[in-house]
């Protein structure tokens, strides 16, 4: 399993090709391996990857719009074939299609383009948030979509946070996906009053040691470090922190 860092977290800080070139510098010199290609300025695929070649960061997978997925396909297969990478992600369910008929339309819609990525040799992924974990027609909405898709039509982008946050046991969501969550996004959070804070990875609340034993149970590939927001540090900071905190686990 290889330690990652998730771009979005410094979306503010990479806008430009020259910002986004600094940035990869800093995260490789501490230490990361790899990246999540998501929420950061506009860069062609091809130097982008350059730039990840020549630090020895590899391209782990994406988050693209849901529009680009569906409506330029063929564009988004020779992007991911320029950046290197296989896992072709979509940072959410779409809101339309959050109910249990809703998943049947999102099979509808999605799956002609799924088979086409499939056929290229790669894998979509959708990035979980909580309101997988709710129930529809008596049955969690994340096990409708497992079961409306095979394991080679939809991987899953598995966010340990939303996981908790959606009132499910992690280590529990993580064995039972085992085989289909190559990616997935750790992420932390403590408490400040009455307020949910998000914070590095070990500096919050949840259990990471033992997550950490199920992800390599359940054979996961890439753990990338996310934190939406960084509030009184720096985003590089977060990430590092994280890091150091991490890195005797991998």
């Amino acid at each position: 399993m290889k330690l990652g860092a998730q771009l979005y977290t410094v979306r503010d800080q990479m806008k430009t090709p020259e910002e986004i070139k600094t940035g990869l510098e800093k995260i490789a010199k501490m230490g990361y391996t790899c990246v999540q290609h998501s929420g950061i300025g506009k860069i062609d695929p091809k130097e982008f990857k350059a730039i990840c070649d020549n630090l020895g960061l590899e391209v782990a997978v994406t988050h693209i719009p849901t529009d680009s997925f569906i409506g330029n396909t063929d564009k988004v297969i020779a992007d991911h074939d320029s950046l290197g990478c296989n896992y072709i992600g979509i940072g959410s369910l779409p809101k339309q299609y959050r109910t249990a008929s809703g998943v049947e339309e999102f099979y509808e819609n999605y799956i002609t383009a799924i088979n086409k990525i499939k056929a290229a040799g790669k894998t979509f992924t959708l990035h979980n948030h909580h309101y997988e974990f709710e129930k529809c027609n008596g049955e969690l909405l994340i096990d409708t979509i497992s079961k409306t898709f095979s394991p080679d039509e939809l991987m899953f982008t598995l966010d340990c946070y939303w996981v908790n946050y959606g009132g499910a046991d992690v280590c529990d969501t993580i064995d039972k996906l085992a085989g289909r969550i190559d990616c997935v996004h750790l992420k932390d959070y403590t408490i400040k009053g009455s307020d949910i804070i998000m914070a590095p990875v070990m500096e919050g609340n949840m259990n990471y040691p033992k997550i950490i034993e199920h992800l390599k149970a359940a054979g996961v590939k890439y753990a990338l470090v996310e934190q939406d927001y960084c509030y009184d540090k720096d985003p590089f900071e977060c990430l590092e922190i994280s890091y150091n905190n991490l890195k005797k686990y991998f």
